[in-house]
């Protein structure tokens, strides 16, 4: 919402805490969103930041703001497309840069040894690039001769960190915007060293092992306040729609500006009463700091109100009790907006509700589409996917460096672009979705392509390859991204991936588990590790846990020869033959995930229906009741009719009766 009323980029996990999302699999349910006094502290201090932030005049010491590099990043290579080629290692990120001035920029290494001192700096120097959108900023060089002569001094730990600290620290004048910041390290060489071995074949294949320096974090400060110069910038442009050129005109055109960002911000046609303490907020800062001040004020005041923090929808007065009703335009706007965009209604979309217009199916439709269309629709990807799927959790991925040594952050990312990739493609593309089950293509950059054992793609950036029709990476279940977040730490769960596909897939989830069940004891020697099937052979043997169990593992079975990140395998590491056949308490039997996806296309009624229940719950925000299935069901029939593209069924959601009604409830005394 930030983003579209102002044209500013914001670290929303930076100014608020996350919301519950364990209610119905949605963080936007409204059942778990409450406001206690601490959070309302927090809104405050975020709409003081972001006002600021919006008029590029930030005040006060700058608070340093760092930037963490996963320590697990394979930093031997360029990292990823937003790094220039011919680098090495490092890290990008956006950077909201308030108002032109001066920034200090601090790097540091990731420390090595055991007294601390950075590793691999005495060899030969290493140079240091910085960059803000593609344009370098600054060089420094680290390391080489002149550092073993120090280093080698008898120097403490602590003085050669400071030493190393002190090259990597600039100071540099930035312009004020969203930008991006590139660090990187300039590569030496892009030939492989000579080896006897392929270095995928390796104890830890990505990691670097020649002693290169690694950039462990990037903190950022700024701007300086001696420095800092309100100047032109995207969120100024965004919100000054007019300009006051004397003194007698500021009134006039502040009452515009605010008129028209309580417009957007409320998501309706603003009246006089939801002015008048905007106003007088504006009143109160201009007389004290001037025209940007008291501007400055009322944007604070406008980011607390209850009219923007909740979405009210009035009851009117002629409703009957109990009785459905039609909710209006303007609150159709807000519900179409959150749910396709996740933010407020464009200027289009709150004009259209302001003529009492948009509930006419072929306006409604038209807006659907085009919205579907625009750039702001992937919040569909990033949240209702995100969350559906479980894309969200991919960035907490820890599997044992022990057993699971190829796993690296970078495959950590690219686990994460190719589901997100994949899922737009769906939308983009009007794309059935029954082809999240088999879809003949995917995306991979180099890493991923050889982590699935896919030869012929070379470099970072992703793209789409064809998968043949016994690919076993068809569909969802042949990703990273879902099978590694379906596994234990050390090991594969059968338990935990046909629980994803019965709860995610089927929309059958299981019950929760009896109390002390204990789980699956691990052990270290390989030699005696027993295959899966075996292991839960006890926990079928209790007839408490048998009737999920029935289901459920055989579902995981199918799954086995993926080990605990998603690689390919045919054995265990204790050497015996991976058994991944399947038989459903009904007799079917399957083997493998290729087998198990048929087994799942010939219950795709279930799918749809576990789709569109997912869709309606995050597009209504509230969990769906027994008196939502007669929706559902015409969602489904609807979409049939275009072989369940993704924009019949969101048309269907839109159009149903739970999104567009609302039940009336007893009007207060």
């Amino acid at each position: 919402v930030i983003r579209d009323l102002f044209g500013l980029d914001v670290d929303g996990r930076s100014l608020l805490p996350g919301d519950n999302a364990d209610v119905h699999g949605f963080d936007n349910n409204a059942d778990a969103l409450t406001l206690s006094s601490a959070l309302t502290e927090r809104y405050l201090s975020a709409a003081a930041k972001i006002s600021q932030m919006a008029l590029g005049r930030p005040r006060g010491s700058p608070t340093p703001e760092t930037v963490f590099v996963p320590s697990d990043r394979n930093q031997g290579v360029r990292f990823s497309d937003d790094l220039p080629f011919g680098s090495r290692g490092g890290t990008s990120f956006r950077y909201y840069f308030p108002a032109d001035g001066e920034y200090h920029f601090q790097m540091r290494l990731t420390k090595g040894g055991v007294d601390g001192a950075t590793e691999g700096l005495t060899l030969e120097p290493h140079q240091v690039d910085v960059s803000v959108d593609n344009v370098k900023i600054w060089t420094g060089t680290i390391g080489g001769a002149d550092f073993a002569g120090v280093l080698g001094r008898g120097t403490s730990s602590d003085e050669r960190n400071k030493m190393i600290d002190e090259r990597l620290r600039f100071s540099v004048p930035v312009k004020s915007g969203s930008r991006l910041v590139q660090v990187y390290f300039a590569a030496k060489t892009s030939a492989y060293v000579e080896d006897l071995f392929d270095p995928y074949l390796r104890r830890n294949p990505y990691r670097a092992t020649n002693g290169e320096p690694e950039i462990s974090t990037v903190t950022v400060t700024g701007p300086q306040p001696e420095t800092a110069v309100v100047s032109d910038s995207p969120s100024r442009r965004k919100l000054f729609t007019c300009t006051p050129v004397s003194t007698a005109e500021e009134v006039t055109c502040a009452e515009m500006i605010i008129s028209k960002l309580a417009r957007g911000a409320f998501r309706r046609p603003v009246t006089d009463t939801d002015l008048e303490h905007p106003l007088a907020l504006y009143r109160e800062g201009a007389s004290k700091g001037g025209f940007e001040a008291g501007i400055e004020l009322a944007l604070r005041g406008i980011l607390v109100s209850p009219s923007f923090l909740f979405r009210f929808e009035d009851q009117p007065e002629s409703a009957t009790p109990n009785t459905p009703y039609r909710i209006s335009n303007l609150e159709l706007a807000s519900r179409l907006s959150f749910f396709l965009w996740s933010s407020v209604p464009d200027d289009e979309l709150l004009d259209t509700a302001a003529k009492k217009t948009l509930h006419q199916p072929e306006v409604l439709q038209q807006q659907v589409r085009r919205m579907l269309e625009d750039p702001r629709s992937q919040a569909l990807v990033d949240d209702f996917a995100g969350q559906w799927l479980h894309i969200r959790n991919v960035e907490g991925f820890l599997p044992s460096p022990e057993k699971l040594f190829h796993f690296d952050d970078n495959l950590r990312k690219a686990f994460e672009r190719e589901t997100k990739l994949f899922f737009e493609s769906i939308i983009r593309e009007n794309r059935s979705v029954l082809d999240l089950l088999d879809a003949d293509y995917t995306f991979v950059n180099e890493r991923l392509a050889k982590h699935y054992g896919i030869p012929g793609v070379y470099g970072e950036r992703f793209r789409r390859i064809s998968l043949s029709p016994d690919s076993v990476r068809r569909g969802l279940l042949g990703q990273g991204s879902i099978l590694t977040g379906t596994s234990r730490a050390n090991r594969t769960s059968p338990v935990l991936r046909g629980k994803w596909i019965l709860e995610n897939i089927l929309g059958t989830p299981p019950p929760p588990p009896p109390p002390d069940v204990p789980d699956l004891k691990d052990e270290r020697d390989p030699r005696k590790v027993l295959p899966m099937r075996e292991q839960l052979a006890a926990h079928r043997a209790n007839p408490v846990c048998a009737s999920c169990h029935a289901q459920m593992d055989q579902l995981g079975f199918a799954l086995e020869n993926f080990d605990a990140i998603g690689e390919w395998r045919d054995i265990y590491s204790s050497g015996l033959q991976i058994d991944a056949s399947a038989a459903l308490p009904d007799g079917r039997k399957f083997d493998g995930p290729a087998e198990l996806r048929k087994v799942l296309l010939s219950q795709s009624d279930e799918f749809l229906t576990t789709v569109t229940d997912r869709l309606l719950t995050y597009a209504l925000g509230r969990g769906l009741e027994g008196s939502d299935g007669p929706a559902i069901r015409q969602i489904k029939r609807e979409a049939a009719r275009e072989d369940y593209a993704f924009s019949a069924l969101i048309h269907g959601v839109v159009t149903s009766t739970p999104f567009q009604m609302r039940m009336a409830q007893e009007h207060a005394n």
